[in-house]
């Protein structure tokens, strides 16, 4: 891996770590539908604009379904789960949970395909449970239910980032930079019919939430993304997956840095054994990432 593809790779972590940052400053304003919304909606609106001047297509009429399929199992439903959970979790917690994707994704498949666990895969879908209720500390389960479907809904937005890689394994290819535009689109069109439902808790007259909503939809999702396929492009989509294991580091950096979150021992410590149970489950190597990957660009 060369100098810019680690800058990337670290750009790319340090944002999807920073999501979970914004939105624990816009939901107690905003509510988690309107705020993930307007999140998707930028996102999307980001991506239209990138595909105007790259020249992408998006093909609508052909892979309609598909996008429907991806962005309401890889943005709407996790997004909003995930905004749920931090009206309650601190950033730390929310960017640990997010890193069981991979450890989910490994069980789905091994159900899908009907094919048994190697005692590696079993030993870091173990340690990946350890880690997530070690997570939870005791000061979560003192907390209550409020915490503990908190928790819940994380780990439910992390299933479904599992359904999703193992649906895009079985679907139609379709082109990387469409995948990412169409989705971000199905899944506004998801969000939108509830945001009357459910309305901002009050007007968001802080800049900080202003700018958290901005950064969310086109920093974390629309840039983010073209960062990612880039990423795939450039070393693979297994190197580029490693991204996974640095977004709990830069999670825990910016909630003590920006909200004062402390970093306590069973974080730290949790976050820890989750992505030992994540790399074992991926079958991760360190050397992976310094080897050209198979079909990816010189």
């Amino acid at each position: 891996m060369n100098t810019a593809n680690c800058l990337r790779l670290l750009a790319l972590a340090a944002i999807w770590g920073g999501s979970f940052l914004f939105m624990r400053i816009g939901v107690p304003v905003l509510g988690p539908v309107v705020l993930i919304a307007a999140r998707v909606g930028l996102g999307a609106l980001f991506l239209l604009l990138a595909s105007r001047l790259l020249r992408k297509p998006l093909q609508l009429r052909e892979h309609w379904r598909h996008y429907l399929i991806i962005g309401f199992f890889n943005s709407a439903l996790p997004f909003l789960l995930f905004a749920i959970a931090a009206r309650t979790l601190p950033v730390s917690q929310l960017s640990v949970l997010n890193a069981t994707a991979p450890i989910w994704g490994a069980v789905i498949g091994a159900v899908m395909e009907r094919r048994g666990l190697a005692p590696k895969t079993i030993l870091g879908l173990a340690l990946g449970l350890v880690g997530v209720a070690i997570l939870m500390g005791i000061d979560n389960l003192q907390a209550g239910a409020a915490n503990l479907l908190a928790m819940a809904c994380g780990l439910c937005a992390a299933f479904c980032y599992g359904i999703a890689t193992q649906y895009a394994k079985s679907a139609r290819k379709v082109e990387p930079f469409a995948n990412a535009h169409g989705s971000m689109w199905a899944a506004t069109v998801l969000l939108l019919p509830a945001v009357p439902a459910f309305p901002a808790i009050s007007t968001p007259s802080a800049e900080e939430v202003l700018l958290a909503v901005l950064a969310l939809g086109v920093v974390c999702s629309g840039i983010a993304y073209l960062l990612y396929f880039r990423l795939v492009a450039e070393l693979g989509a297994a190197s580029a997956l490693t991204v996974t294991f640095l977004i709990p580091a830069f999670g825990i950096l910016w909630g003590h840095l920006f909200l004062g979150e402390p970093v306590s021992w069973h974080t730290a410590l949790g976050a820890l054994v989750v992505v030992i149970g994540t790399a074992l489950v991926t079958g991760f190597s360190p050397r992976g990432l310094f080897a050209r990957q198979p079909g990816a660009a010189t």
